[in-house]
């Protein structure tokens, strides 16, 4: 297995090596998604294999969010995420998402680090900072990349723990073509039979989740990027 690929951590099935997730700095790059619940993740991974999909890696991915000390990430739609797996941890702000049908937003990945150590030390550094961790996401993500109209896409089966399974679909987008990826995104979900998209994150779900099932709870969980 190579540790990496064009200087991305990646991870391998047998011979398949992928990034298990681009790193976006670049100006003006966008993250086009769209996920929808599945009730049946075999038979999803079958549809997408018959459509082409390439199989990559599973990774186990253990997040935390924080809410920003001087603006309420609820108001402006923004996410800071902590993501630790296997192959190390990252750091991702995503932005306010601009589009009405899909979740387009830029969205900047750098890793800090491959240690598990580093994690919590970097947990323990944008709290000192004024961070506020929200809530912790757990689910197993496997990955898949697909060519469709000529787009490259990245899918991925999720098995969200404590929320179910879910697919989701994913292309990096410029300012110039991001409407682009955005329609291909929804053909692709058509032609999947997909309908009613989950636009709420993994993260607004969980906290719903929570409160209807045990009534408002800690503060803490009222505040959700």
């Amino acid at each position: 297995m190579r540790p990496e690929e064009n200087g991305v951590p990646a991870v391998a099935v047998g011979d398949l090596v992928t990034p298990y997730k681009t790193i976006m700095t670049a100006p003006e790059t966008f993250e086009v998604e769209l996920k929808f619940p599945i009730a049946d993740a075999d038979d999803m991974t079958l549809q997408i294999l018959a459509r082409g999909a390439r199989r990559g890696g599973v990774v186990r991915q253990s997040d935390l969010y924080f809410q920003h000390p001087a603006r309420d990430f609820r108001q402006t739609h923004e996410a800071l995420r902590l993501r630790k797996t296997d192959d190390g941890v990252r750091i991702t702000y995503k932005g306010p998402i601009i589009d009405s049908r899909t979740k387009m937003r830029r969205e900047i990945e750098l890793p800090v680090g491959r240690e598990p150590a580093d994690f919590e030390q970097f947990r323990e550094l944008l709290t000192i900072l004024g961070f506020e961790p929200v809530r912790g996401v757990d689910k197993t993500r496997a990955l898949y990349d697909l060519t469709w109209e000529g787009r490259e896409l990245e899918l991925a089966v999720d098995a969200v723990d404590d929320l179910g399974n879910f697919l989701e679909i994913e292309s990096l987008a410029h300012d110039s073509d991001r409407d682009a990826a955005r329609d291909v995104i929804l053909r692709l979900a058509e032609t999947l039979g997909l309908k009613n998209p989950e636009r709420r994150s993994y993260l607004q779900l969980l906290i719903e989740r929570a409160k209807s099932s045990d009534g408002p709870g800690p503060d803490r969980l009222d505040r959700q990027p």
